[in-house]
């Protein structure tokens, strides 16, 4: 599918021809593909890496074009898993056209609220900077369910919630890569622009995008490390709970254990047939002398088989 946009003192304003100022191509099939290739020369890699969501972002300067593959946060559906995913798409700015390969048309929302977009690099900079902002929004959501899941740890103490817990960890470690290569990016993209001299207000754009992706990017880092020294200690906190519990029911066990000793000896009508003959008062302390020195030889054998063992 194939969305065209021109540029207009009101924004972008979608045409009906393929020959607007942006164009954007929604998960193309394969006739789109060749028209991709043909027209804006983007060869077979270029547009399997614009829509496969584990590339890495980079950028390739052409003598009358680049090549951008950025990484964006996916839209939260919510659910129980809460995992939060990043995927990729692609970029072909040209003089007076820019060309967007994507799986949809989430880029395309808010565009030109930030900055007015006069040039198709109004429209890629605006872009770059929704992107860095959703990733700003989605850390605070990840804050927000973290520190609700820690409530729900602490007062049930189950599985299902730490598992979300290291749901929202692996997104963090995800978000941390992809916004650490976009910075890459645009440490090119400001040396590309000052090479070819750029006007200042867009090198100013850049370097304003530059320092929000790196604040974005130093938050994204805090709250990994963070999160990853809660999720060790929710670890050794279910670990203690769980050692509190068994010592709990050790002893309760050694409490009943002598009692239900006494109670089977007493209850042992076999016995006490097998030693009619011999007073109770003689026959049960030799039983338990017996069982006594029968614990006791078992325990030297097994030190003993531990000793050999080393």
């Amino acid at each position: 599918m194939i969305n065209s946009y021109r540029l207009t003192p009101r924004g972008l304003q979608p045409v009906d021809d393929i020959n607007g100022e942006v164009l954007l191509f929604i998960d193309p099939d394969s006739e789109e593909c060749e028209q991709l290739k043909k027209r804006f020369h983007i060869d077979e890699h270029g547009l399997a890496s614009a829509l496969d969501p584990d590339e890495v972002s980079r950028i390739e300067f052409h003598p009358d074009s680049l090549f951008l593959i950025w990484k964006r946060p996916q839209n939260y559906s919510g659910g129980d898993s809460f995992s939060f995913e990043v995927s990729s798409f692609g970029l072909l700015l040209s003089d007076d056209r820019l060309v967007l390969i994507a799986p949809d048309d989430s880029q395309m929302h808010g565009l030109g609220e930030r900055h007015p977009l006069l040039t198709p690099l109004d429209v890629l900079l605006d872009m770059l900077f929704g992107n860095v902002h959703h990733y700003l929004g989605h850390l605070k959501v990840i804050k927000m369910v973290a520190r609700e899941l820690q409530q729900r740890f602490n007062s049930s103490m189950q599985n299902h919630h730490l598992v979300q817990m290291f749901n929202l960890s692996e997104s963090l470690i995800y978000y941390v890569n992809a916004i650490h290569s976009n910075g890459t990016v645009l440490s090119r993209l400001r040396n590309h622009a000052e090479k070819n001299h750029y006007g200042a207000q867009v090198i100013a754009l850049i370097d304003d995008l530059i320092i929000e992706n790196t604040q974005c990017y130093k938050q994204a880092e805090i709250y990994s490390t963070v999160f990853a020294g809660l999720m060790d200690a929710r670890g050794n906190l279910a670990n203690n709970t769980m050692n509190d519990m068994l010592r709990k029911l050790t002893l309760i066990t050694v409490v009943f254990l002598p009692l239900n000793l006494i109670a089977s000896v007493g209850g042992m009508s076999e016995f006490s047939m097998m030693t009619a003959a011999i007073p109770w008062w003689v026959a049960y302390p030799l039983l338990l002398l017996a069982m006594l020195a029968m614990g006791a030889a078992m325990v030297w054998f097994l030190t003993r088989m531990a000793r050999c063992a080393r």
